[in-house]
């Protein structure tokens, strides 16, 4: 696949995200997909491995974070690699507001998402707005 092939299947990935449109989502995904996650008790963060385990941990994000958007993305590849750099925001459950740049390294494998290990900047959430 092209590199501009590749920049435009992560874009159209990261529309579904904003959309939370998991079947969408799911349609990236190579059939041995992995899923690396921000947070986590490992060096990786936490690993999801498979597409229904892959599937339960991206409609996660928006049980905990229902206004999850993924703005302002950048995205470029090179080979089988790909990247997208976005701001994440969203309002944690206590009302706070989240907003801290992210950045996402796609592998491919196949025209599909191999794996998506997931990378945001820790910073505290922001009052919430009154």
């Amino acid at each position: 696949m092209s590199n501009e092939k590749l920049i435009q299947t992560i874009q159209a990935f990261g529309d579904a995200w904003n959309r939370h449109d998991i079947d969408a989502l799911m349609s990236f995904m190579h059939e041995d997909c992995v899923f690396e996650t921000v947070a986590g008790p490992e060096v990786y963060g936490s690993r999801h491995e498979g597409v229904a385990a892959v599937r339960k941990a991206f409609e996660a994000a928006w049980q905990t974070i229902p206004d999850a958007q993924w703005l302002n993305a950048s995205c470029w590849a090179a080979g089988d690699h790909g990247v997208m750099e976005s701001t994440f925001t969203g309002t944690a459950a206590d009302g706070s507001l989240i907003e801290a740049n992210m950045v996402d390294l796609l592998e491919f494998r196949d025209g599909k998402i191999i794996l998506k290990n997931a990378f945001r900047k820790n910073r505290p959430h922001l009052p919430a707005k009154v």
